[in-house]
């Protein structure tokens, strides 16, 4: 459980360089006057990767938002989800490893959506990081329709699949795993409504903890995560309707999931 107290700070260090910059401007240094590789990094500890490595992101529209489906356009071609922010934020801490990211989110789809794209949108993407982030369709899909109901153990099951087909390609891949969330704002202010998609929610962390433990993934809480932070700070700010987050909840998703990668895989020094 995330410490309500220290959701703020907890990731901090992976953006060390900005407070850095602050305090050597306030000791005389020049706004922008470029630093040394060192003095860039401060003290935040950041992942190691090989040269060219290739990070995937999956998901559904949290991991999607809006990225440009025609690749010749740079402007859009990783969306404005934490996806850009973790891409944005690597590429100024870690030029030198000259990394090759990619966002294959898809708004609106659950796990078995996921199952039925794995091939083509990750498999054959041949990547060295794969990052999910999968849930909140397969409970919404079945509270809009009994009949699509999707079971802790059917999301699992479609889950190992992808996660199994994913390893058969290339067995050092690394895993990164994000609980789906859910904050009461907007519709789900509602408290029935609320306690109801909450409860299963929870079913389906349940699942991704057990994955995360059984594929030696790094596995983020982010549903711990959004609970601490609305407890300092109401959760509306977060969670624009109870589902999709602001700006600053992608944010707070990127700067977790650099500390938990970077722990996983820390850089030598």
């Amino acid at each position: 459980m995330i410490n309500r107290r220290t959701f703020f700070t907890y990731g901090a260090g992976v953006v060390g360089s900005t407070a850095l910059a602050a305090t050597a401007g306030a000791q005389g240094q020049p706004p922008g006057a470029r630093s040394t590789g060192d003095e860039r990094r401060g003290h935040s500890r950041l992942p190691a990767f090989a040269k060219g490595s290739r990070l995937v992101f999956q998901g559904d529209s949290i991991t999607d938002m809006n990225w440009g489906r025609k690749e010749s356009d740079r402007n859009h071609y990783l969306g404005h989800s934490y996806v850009f922010l973790i891409a944005a934020r690597l590429g100024v801490e870690l030029p030198e490893a000259q990394l090759d990211i990619y966002n294959r989110g898809k708004s609106g789809n659950a796990v078995w959506q996921l199952r039925e794209r794995w091939q083509k949108d990750a498999v054959e993407m041949q990547p060295d990081l794969l990052s999910i982030l999968i849930g909140t369709n397969d409970v919404g899909q079945g509270l809009r329709n009994p009949a699509r109901i999707v079971t802790p153990a059917a999301f699992e099951s479609d889950y190992r699949f992808i996660l199994d087909a994913s390893l058969k390609a290339n067995p050092n891949l690394r895993l990164v795993l994000l609980d789906p969330f859910v904050l009461p704002t907007g519709p789900l202010q509602n408290v029935q409504a609320y306690q109801v998609r909450r409860a299963a929610t929870d079913r389906l962390c349940e699942v991704v903890a057990k994955l995360g433990k059984d594929y030696q993934a790094v596995h983020i809480q982010t549903q711990d995560i959004f609970d601490a932070a609305a407890a300092e700070v109401p959760p509306e700010h977060w969670l624009w309707d109870g589902i999709h987050p602001l700006p600053q909840g992608h944010e707070l998703i990127a700067r977790h999931w650099l500390q938990e990668v970077a722990a996983r895989w820390p850089q030598r020094r």
